[in-house]
């Protein structure tokens, strides 16, 4: 084929071809290559479509069916003859009347649609295929009003003649419109959003007479009005509306009403919406359910960012439930997430009215206070709070920690008197001793520790504070002596046997280290943590060999601990981290630490996008976890804009994280024990090794 078609264009004279030869390679694609089965196909398909149209001719399909076979097979003109054919046998069917104009050039289209309307005047697919095919926007108009004049109840040829027009003309046909469909709402609606404030108002009141049972006109009317701030009428509009249509036999869709309020608050009319919200909340609500669907409800609009319908239903629930704690917290931690401070702190004002015996209502309120810097409105809150509820531990620390992180100390040294002669739990008397550490004030803090082991000895992080307290003094056998007591009297702390672990590989008696956590091991058993410091000892050692070993043993009996797997991934050469890593998914496929692994792993690949996606990943999983956000921070150091840093920054401050192995070391150093997240996060950050 190739050959005959190159010797036809050819020169004959020169003998030189004539063919330009990306054009001719560009035509090829267009020929429909047929091998012996396509063309066997096609002369089976063709005679038994002639079979259809000779013993039916009246059936459109059949004559649509064989233009489109020629048409594939590259048979234009046939196409068109076939089809033309259809329209002489099946003059009253639009459809094959509109084959035949999509198969005709556009010179010819326009005759053979002239000749279809002649046949079927009613048709509102030709007519708008007309219109398509002129290019004038008059000739258009023209056709469209030949169209009103034969079908004039069309409302999808009204809006099509109606998006032709300017404003003041679109007003005279959308009125023409809605007396020839008084029954569309779509035109009804056009009209109102054209007409001024009085005339909109008229027209929506025609609307509802000629349609009482459409919600959307009731909306638009209610939207009318605020914005013309007559925000008294909106909910008395919706009431009526409701009314109206039940009077009319409607049923109210209650999850069709809240989507329209989300509609209504994204075109921001929020007072419509939130009148909606109001009027549809109980609707079709069992008592007993009420609180389960409202707070599905919220997660559902605050999911859809329309925040204000979230805020109307919690105002609801609020009404319904003014005693109920987890009601009142609910709607805090929203406001705290979507509102403003003021928001936050009217509603908690409210909140510990209604629930005086609700500490963390107490707390977030002054929380919310001293963040902005009003000590003094925090201390007048916390006063209050003890009011309500006398000799309340967090109340005391809360106070304390107001005043220490202040500078106060004397007024928090006071307040922790008070609070261990009133309240004298073992946090009472840790966060005394705390205190004196921190003011350098290291007998006085033994002194307190001393007392408070004799009153609460069961409390292990008392243990832990007089032996950390020793060894900062250079006592190591006093040290090594309180430990050895304190895991005595509480066998189960897992913490105190790692700090006598990590003392005795200090001072260099490794064989002495390894026994304690053996013998950890033996009395909490699958506790990871303890294998996981067993498996470090090893490799800071230098017997990694020795660490993988005690590695396997402990992904036996933990095989679903997330910080094992994570350590082991990068225990393993760079060739077999990335099989490791996908045991580990398969295991804790939902674990932070885990994900946090693969994170890093990428990073060390150098797949930043990748690396990204997996921090978010971690984060999504547990925000509450340091060491996510600070290693994500110094990787949008390493690889991200300032932008990327600072939105970090600002996602770790909303989500305060307080653990994490890193982020605990440095947190809880005595020299940092007044910074805040936003603070701490570099500085964790800074200490952390760049993944390798």
């Amino acid at each position: 084929m190739l050959g005959v078609k190159l010797d036809q264009v050819s020169d004959s004279v020169s003998g030189q071809t004539v063919v330009d030869p990306k054009g001719y390679l560009t035509d090829l694609n267009s020929i429909t290559p047929q091998s012996t089965g396509d063309i066997n196909d096609v002369k089976k398909a063709r005679l038994l479509l002639k079979s259809v149209i000779t013993t039916n001719p009246s059936h459109a399909p059949g004559w649509i069916a064989s233009a489109r076979l020629e048409e594939v097979t590259g048979h234009i003109q046939k196409a068109r003859n076939i089809v033309m054919q259809g329209c002489d046998a099946c003059p009253k069917n639009e459809d094959v009347w509109l084959e035949a104009t999509r198969l005709q050039p556009d010179d010819q289209a326009k005759a053979v649609i002239a000749q279809s309307i002649r046949q079927l005047p009613q048709s509102v697919k030709l007519w708008i295929k007309a219109t398509e095919l002129e290019t004038e926007v008059s000739a258009k108009r023209s056709v469209l009003r030949k169209a009103l004049e034969q079908i004039p109840t069309s409302v999808r040829v009204w809006k099509a003649a109606i998006e032709l027009e300017e404003v003041e003309d679109a007003k005279i046909l959308l009125n023409r419109a809605v007396e020839c469909c008084p029954l569309s709402v779509e035109l009804w609606l056009a009209l109102g959003r054209l007409e001024s404030y009085e005339n909109a108002r008229k027209v929506l009141n025609k609307a509802r007479e000629n349609i009482p049972t459409d919600r959307l006109i009731w909306i638009t009317a209610s939207k009318l009005e605020e914005s013309q701030e007559n925000l008294h009428m909106v909910p008395k509009i919706i009431e009526r509306a409701l009314s109206s249509l039940q009077a009319n036999l409607v049923e109210i869709n209650r999850d069709q009403w809240i989507t329209d309020a989300e509609e209504c608050e994204n075109s921001g009319s929020v007072h419509t919406a939130q009148a909606i919200i109001h009027a549809v909340i109980s609707i079709g609500v069992e008592d007993e359910d009420r609180l389960d669907q409202w707070v599905e409800d919220a997660e559902s609009c605050t999911a859809h960012e329309a925040y204000q319908c979230a805020r109307a239903i919690h105002a609801h629930m609020l009404k319904v439930f003014p005693s109920k704690k987890n009601v009142w917290l609910r709607a805090a931690y929203f406001e705290k997430s979507h509102g403003s401070r003021q928001q936050l702190e009217e509603l908690l004002q409210k909140a510990v009215a209604h629930c005086p015996k609700a500490e963390v209502l107490w707390l977030m309120g002054a929380k919310s206070k001293w963040l902005s810097g009003d000590v003094p409105a925090a201390r007048s809150i916390l006063a209050l709070a003890f009011q309500a509820n006398p000799n309340s531990e967090e109340i005391w620390l809360a106070a304390v920690k107001l005043e220490s992180e202040s500078g106060e100390f004397e007024r928090a040294r006071r307040l922790l008197e008070k609070a261990r002669s009133s309240a004298g739990t073992g946090r009472v008397m840790m966060k005394s001793a705390k205190l004196e550490w921190v003011l350098k004030d290291l007998t006085k803090a033994r002194e307190l520790l001393e007392e408070a082991l004799e009153k609460h000895p069961d409390f292990a992080k008392l243990w832990m504070m007089r032996g950390q307290l020793e060894e900062e003094r250079g006592d190591i056998a006093v040290a090594r002596d309180i430990y050895n007591r304190g895991v005595k009297k509480i066998p189960n702390s897992v913490p105190i046997w790692l700090l006598l672990s990590r003392l005795e590989e200090r001072n260099n008696n490794i064989t002495k280290a390894r026994s304690i956590l053996e013998n950890a091991r033996h009395k909490n058993l699958q506790t990871p943590e303890l294998w996981l410091e067993a498996v470090r000892v090893e490799v800071r050692g230098e017997k990694k060999s020795i660490g993988m070993g005690l590695m396997a043993k402990a992904l036996q009996e933990c095989p679903s601990s997330g910080i094992l797997w994570a350590e082991a991934i990068f225990m393993e050469l760079r060739p077999q981290r990335k099989t490791k890593s996908v045991d580990a998914l398969k295991k804790c496929e939902h674990d932070a630490h885990v994900l946090l692994a693969v994170a890093k792993l990428f990073w060390t690949e150098r797949k930043i996008s990748k690396g990204r996606e997996w921090f978010q990943r971690a984060i999504k999983i547990d925000p509450d976890l340091g060491d996510t956000w600070a290693y994500f921070y110094k990787f949008e150091q390493q690889h991200g804009t300032e932008a990327q840093q600072e939105a970090v920054r600002k996602r770790c401050n909303v989500a305060e994280p307080r653990h994490g192995e890193a982020w605990c070391a440095v947190s809880k150093d005595m020299k940092n024990w007044q910074k805040h997240t936003d603070q701490l996060l570099p500085l964790v950050a800074n200490s952390l090794p760049i993944p390798m």
